[in-house]
């Protein structure tokens, strides 16, 4: 038995949950909304603008969760500045200190892409629009789309650090965690998208599909990479029965199949994003505390 299964637990609880799963979307959408800012065409915008829309509120949320989950929520500027000498207190070798700062950057850019998104509407000076377009655009974009594909595989890669059962055990975490993000970030798209049906409509779908396609099998492959020694008392229970229909079935499996046969029309797309969504949701629940519980 390996030895993680004698260390303390973290205590994590829900409030970590709701921000592994929101800032996974957070840092999909954004991703998604950068790549076609880059290398989309005019007619992207209005979705990579929602990409944006859903981005900035999401790192806000994001942020408050982690203080929230503080024992001490009133200190959490001490995860960024040092107390005595107030300087900034990047440690390079602590993953929640580079996480910390990952979601602050993830925050800047968005930020920026949000103000730039309201010019391009008309709602801000339409001077700010070029947060999003051109030379300066293409540095907000690609900066915060490296921010958000951080910020979305992250959390897999903080839980692997730990020395505790299931986490420690595979390095599949973040890369199972970053197409997550990937696959809940197209299905907010497209779920706030309901009724359009433009080219980047049909990429995002069928984006989203092979991206589920390709979180099955990292999940397999992370599954097999744990051993039968940390998987028996972890997931052959409760928690693997939601695994398998929760996320596996729930989650994967019929979107991959409502999207290849629509069988229910125009609520089709919006249905296969809802699973997602929820899928998604469950699978972050599973893998955190079903560690949790040991």
């Amino acid at each position: 038995m390996p030895d993680s299964f004698f260390t303390h637990s973290p205590e994590w609880r829900w409030w970590i949950v709701f921000y592994f799963f929101i800032g996974g979307i957070a840092g999909g959408a954004f991703a998604l909304s950068a790549l076609l800012r880059l290398f989309g065409q005019p007619g992207d915008r209005p979705i990579s603008r929602l990409g944006y829309f859903i981005a900035f509120p999401g790192s806000i949320i994001s942020g408050l969760l982690l203080i929230l989950d503080l024992k001490r929520p009133e200190r959490f500027w001490h995860m960024l500045i040092q107390s005595e000498t107030f300087r900034p207190a990047f440690k390079w070798w602590s993953p929640i200190s580079v996480g910390s700062w990952g979601l602050l950057a993830f925050g800047f850019f968005s930020f920026l892409a949000f103000v730039g998104a309201l010019a391009e509407i008309g709602w801000l000076p339409r001077g700010l629009s070029g947060l999003i377009q051109g030379s300066l655009g293409a540095v907000v974009n690609v900066l915060g789309g490296v921010s958000g594909f951080f910020l979305a595989g992250y959390t897999g890669v903080l839980l692997s650090t730990t020395n505790r059962p299931l986490w420690s055990d595979t390095v599949w975490l973040g890369l199972l965690f970053l197409v997550s993000g990937f696959s809940t970030g197209a299905a907010l798209l497209l779920l706030l998208s309901w009724g359009r049906n433009t080219p980047t409509i049909r990429w995002l779908k069928e984006l989203d599909t092979w991206t589920l396609v390709l979180e099955l099998v990292v999940l397999v492959i992370l599954l097999a990479s744990v051993g039968t020694a940390v998987l028996r008392p972890v997931l052959f229970n409760a928690w693997g029965v939601l695994l398998l229909v929760g996320v596996v079935l729930v989650g994967i499996l019929v979107p991959i199949l409502l999207h290849f046969r629509p069988v229910l029309g125009r609520l089709t797309v919006p249905s296969a994003a809802v699973l997602v969504l929820v899928g998604g949701f469950i699978l972050r629940v599973v893998m955190l505390l079903s560690s949790e519980a040991v």
